[in-house]
């Protein structure tokens, strides 16, 4: 039951820190004239999802933390296609699961610093392209408009490009984060319960309130 607690309290701890990255810094990025869901999924995408599987070791979390992610990216409906980026941040929660389904860090392979250069590389130019057909796809599909196989075919080329600058941020930060990974982090109960609610809860807050200016 224990276990069970700290893997909820931690999938909804790094879902609301990717759903706030997203919506807080993405937004900022954007609106600097900077290519944020490069970025956004090059670093920290990335970063959360790997760091997370490493800590806690459980396949399922990272697939929770994109639906968590993509709900409170919901909440910026004020800046670009809301359903578009929700829907790609969900869609990348579970391609990176399907990824690492049978992939562990205790792997002696994936000590080795050029393999996590490789995983990094492949795994965050997977979840980016795919995260951004899936919202070629769902979008008009869920909008209203249907969608239409010619339309996706017309942007594959600027898709498959898109990702190569995101592949080689992901080929940086995966190993980065392993090594993040090897500081004793550990907490005991009495202070990991109250640590990763508050912290989730000043994330949903500061999203809810950006929110709430911008739409007045």
């Amino acid at each position: 039951m224990g276990n069970k607690m700290r893997f909820l309290a931690g999938m909804i701890l790094f879902g609301s820190l990717w759903g706030f990255s997203e919506t807080i810094i993405g937004s900022r990025l954007s609106d600097a004239g900077l290519p944020s869901g490069i970025i956004m999924t090059g670093f920290f995408a990335i970063m959360l999802l790997v760091l997370s599987r490493i800590v806690y070791k459980a396949p399922g979390m990272q697939l929770g933390m994109g639906l968590i992610a993509g709900t409170l990216r919901v909440f910026n409906p004020c800046v670009g296609c809301h359903l578009c980026s929700a829907l790609a941040i969900m869609a990348e929660g579970v391609l990176f699961e399907i990824i690492w389904y049978k992939l562990s860090f205790d792997d002696v392979k994936l000590k080795t610093t050029i393999n996590q250069v490789s995983m990094g590389v492949i795994t965050t130019y997977t979840i980016f392209v795919g995260g951004y057909i899936v919202t070629q796809i769902l979008t008009p599909i869920i909008s209203g408009p249907g969608f239409y196989i010619e339309n996706l075919l017309v942007f594959m080329p600027r898709i498959l490009a898109s990702g190569l600058p995101t592949a080689i941020i992901g080929g940086i930060v995966l190993p980065a984060t392993y090594r993040l990974s090897k500081l004793d982090l550990k907490l005991k109960d009495q202070l990991y319960y109250p640590a990763t609610l508050s912290i989730s809860m000043i994330c949903w807050v500061i999203v809810i309130v950006n929110w709430l200016v911008l739409m007045s």
